[in-house]
């Protein structure tokens, strides 16, 4: 784990580094952010949680931490286990993952199952992206680093007007080796070998415009571990956090709280 500050104050795209917010009392909740995004995409559960403890690091190889390689999915989760151990209430906490926050997810559970209350997962194609998709998203990998190009997926993931400059300049900001590692992983990917010893609750989302490849994912990630509860999220686009904050946020602390969603 390198190059976290110590600041604790609410994330804004004015102070967006900052990752640790909120008052030290009853269980920490992480959200671990999507490809090429940031922890301060987070900004929006972060206002609408002031009474809880929460953190929103920037994953290793984007946008704070660009300077540093992508690490695959395994690193990563060892990078966020050790920020859990060091900085979570007890040494635990709620996980909450997008798209790319949710493999992580999956391989904190599998490998530090004793640092993550609940998992709750949105977005992430955990059984591997068709072969349509493979294509299209592997031609586009080298554009990743063009301002443009991200101008553009900011417009269509629905990121508020006002936060958009610092998205493109995150987006833009990871090397090409690990734009080109991370992909490699992400759309061939399969679910790490061997049991799974995490017995708290799990829930798995797909917004109704994902990819059909995150409802797939379903019975894959329950064939591992069965407790797991899916939600098809009516109406809304991959990065919804961003387009539905108060929702997710609902969804968020009652999953944390209860263990339960009701899907109302």
């Amino acid at each position: 784990m390198k190059n976290y500050p110590d600041e604790h104050a609410n994330a804004t795209p004015t102070n967006y580094r900052t990752f640790d917010h909120g008052p030290r009392k009853g269980e920490t909740i992480i959200f671990l952010h999507g490809g090429n995004a940031a922890g301060w995409t987070w900004y929006g559960q972060v206002e609408l949680m002031p009474d809880r403890h929460v953190l929103t690091p920037d994953l290793l190889g984007y946008a704070g931490r660009a300077d540093e390689e992508w690490p695959g999915f395994a690193g990563a989760a060892d990078d966020i286990a050790e920020l859990i151990r060091t900085r979570a209430i007890e040494g635990r906490a709620h996980v909450v993952g997008l798209s790319l926050g949710g493999f992580v997810a999956t391989y904190l559970l599998h490998r530090h199952p004793e640092v993550v209350r609940s998992c709750l997962m949105s977005g992430s194609a955990l059984a591997g992206y068709s072969r349509v998709e493979r294509a299209v998203v592997g031609a586009q990998v080298g554009l990743w680093r063009q301002r443009w190009y991200w101008a553009v997926q900011a417009a269509l993931f629905r990121i508020p007007a006002d936060s958009r400059e610092q998205y493109i300049r995150d987006a833009s900001a990871a090397s090409h080796r690990s734009n080109r590692a991370m992909l490699r992983e992400t759309l061939n990917h399969r679910l790490p070998t061997g049991d799974f010893d995490f017995d708290g609750p799990v829930l798995a989302v797909a917004a109704e415009r994902d990819s059909a490849s995150v409802r797939r994912a379903f019975p894959t990630l329950q064939s591992v571990l069965p407790q797991t509860q899916t939600w098809i999220v009516p109406g809304v686009h991959h990065a919804w956090n961003a387009e539905s904050p108060e929702l997710f946020a609902r969804m968020v602390t009652e999953y944390a709280d209860t263990g339960r969603w009701n899907r109302s």
